[in-house]
């Protein structure tokens, strides 16, 4: 499913106009990405959870040369689907 996609599905359900829709749409983006930004976990019950985890620093190897590097520790999303969205899917 694409952002269109989303859009069309938000528009249709809610009773909205897809212009509505994608304002809305943006507007939890925004809010998810400025709570994860200040380290806040995000959760939807029955959905899942929106956090951020660090990941540490490793040792890889460049793909095209087979030289070593260091990759440095840095803080990624990461979402742990719910229960019910574990059981819808099933």
């Amino acid at each position: 499913m694409k952002r269109e996609d989303l859009i069309k599905v938000i528009a249709d359900h809610a009773g909205v106009t897809k212009k509505q829709a994608d304002a809305a749409l943006k507007a939890m983006l925004t809010g998810i990405t400025k709570a994860l930004k200040k380290g806040d976990k995000v959760t939807f019950v029955g959905f899942g959870s929106f956090s951020v985890v660090q990941r540490k620093a490793r040792d890889g190897r460049n793909p095209r040369t087979g030289k070593k590097i260091r990759i440095p520790a840095t803080k990624v999303p990461k979402f742990s689907a719910g229960k019910a969205l574990k059981d819808s899917v099933k």
